[in-house]
């Protein structure tokens, strides 16, 4: 676990991409709670500009950037901001690549995140990476550059985050297996004939967290377990084979790494993303916080079941892209950002996401070893055609 040593003796400069969305805002939080400690350089959103303005006045960065061209142009026709304000996509490239931040917290939703992550990476800053598309769509690319440039990226994901900690110290050669928990969503226990009229606003209560739309609806389908199970692909340098999914609805245990000598390390808290935010900001420190802690005399149960392919398809599906390699994630994320927003949006039914989504990766052609442009070209083209069997 080769993590750089923070000087902590000055203040940590951050930009942060998607301050407005879930892991943005909690990020925010945890900074307030260190506030001399952490200098804010950028904060971005798309269209959240009442958020972004509160924000501004409380962090003082040094610029914003806002994507959604009807926010941008209302945003400057009443700001009495100094700072710098740019636009859309070239707006969070130079937000990700300035030379000043120390670590760039990455929470856009989809593949938005990819290019911004990847300009950041190139220009020498570490990634607080919570934006999981980013190593589904372009794992190899983005590791690829990470290594060129020295650059660590720090999972923000409860699950990595859970992993990094059990094998601080530990060798990865000595590793057997990485075992991911996961929740089981909203949908564990429904009957298998009531999927067909799951809605929305039932899709989007999830039991133990507390996310953004998009992510609450991956959660619901397990696309969100597959996701992760290929980020630790890219991550932690395992075989497939070695990374397994067990279901464990109390969300208490959040990963686990098993040994070759038969000893496994858990990583145990409550579920609260700002635990492993707070993780990923103070690496290779802890800070002390003021969170809810685990208390074990309120813990009377935990129990594990192995998933079940039949009601999690999604789940399926990422396995599958993973061992097809090449572009077939960047395929799987592609038929899946648009499915659910479809989803969201009743265009299609709920476990259409699912029937979408392998439609389309048993369609598409795959290239075995992409470049960055290959990968872009291939997000755009299977947009295209998952709209075609949609709208």
């Amino acid at each position: 676990m080769n993590i750089k040593k923070a000087n902590m003796s000055k203040s940590t400069t951050v930009s942060i991409l998607g301050s407005t969305g879930s892991i943005g805002v909690q990020t925010l939080e945890v900074i307030n709670h260190h506030l001399e400690q952490f200098n804010v350089r950028y904060l971005t959103t798309n269209e959240r500009i009442d958020i972004l303005a509160q924000q501004i006045e409380k962090y003082q960065p040094k610029g914003v950037v806002i994507t959604d061209d009807k926010a941008f142009n209302e945003f400057k026709s009443n700001t009495s901001f100094k700072g710098k304000i740019l636009f859309g996509i070239e707006g969070l490239i130079e937000a990700a690549s300035d030379t000043t931040n120390d670590l760039v917290i990455s929470a856009l939703v989809g593949f938005a995140g990819v290019v911004p992550t990847l300009s950041a990476i190139r220009n020498g800053n570490d990634i607080a990476l919570a934006n999981k598309e980013t190593l589904v769509s372009a794992g190899s690319v983005i590791m690829s550059e990470a290594k060129k440039y020295n650059v660590k990226i720090r999972a923000i994901d409860s699950e990595h985050s859970a992993i990094l900690q059990c094998l601080v110290g530990e060798s990865i050669d000595e590793v057997s297996k990485i075992i991911l928990t996961a929740s089981g969503g909203p949908f564990r226990s429904l009957p298998l004939e009531e999927f067909e009229s799951i809605s929305v606003e039932q899709a989007l209560a999830h039991p133990n967290w507390s996310m953004g739309n998009k992510i609450t609806i991956d959660s619901a389908t397990m696309m969100n377990k597959g996701f992760e199970l290929i980020e630790a692909y890219w991550l932690f340098g395992l075989d497939f084979e070695q990374i397994e999914i067990v279901i464990h609805p109390q969300s208490i245990i959040h990963s686990l790494v098993e040994f070759i000598d038969g000893s496994v390390k858990a990583q145990l808290g409550m579920p609260d993303m700002r635990i492993p935010i707070s993780y990923a900001l103070n690496l290779p420190e802890r800070k002390k916080y003021n969170f809810k802690k685990l208390d074990f005399k309120d813990v009377t149960t935990l129990t594990f079941e192995q998933p079940d392919f039949n009601r999690y398809p999604s789940l399926r599906l990422a396995y599958e892209s993973l061992e097809k390699f090449g572009t077939a994630p960047t395929i799987l994320n592609a038929a899946n950002e648009i499915a659910v927003n479809a989803f969201l949006n009743q265009k299609i039914k709920f476990n259409g996401i699912s029937s979408v989504t392998e439609k389309t990766l048993n369609s598409m052609d795959i290239i075995t070893n992409p470049t960055i442009d290959e990968i872009i070209e291939t997000d755009k083209e299977t947009r295209k055609f998952v709209k075609s069997l949609i709208y």
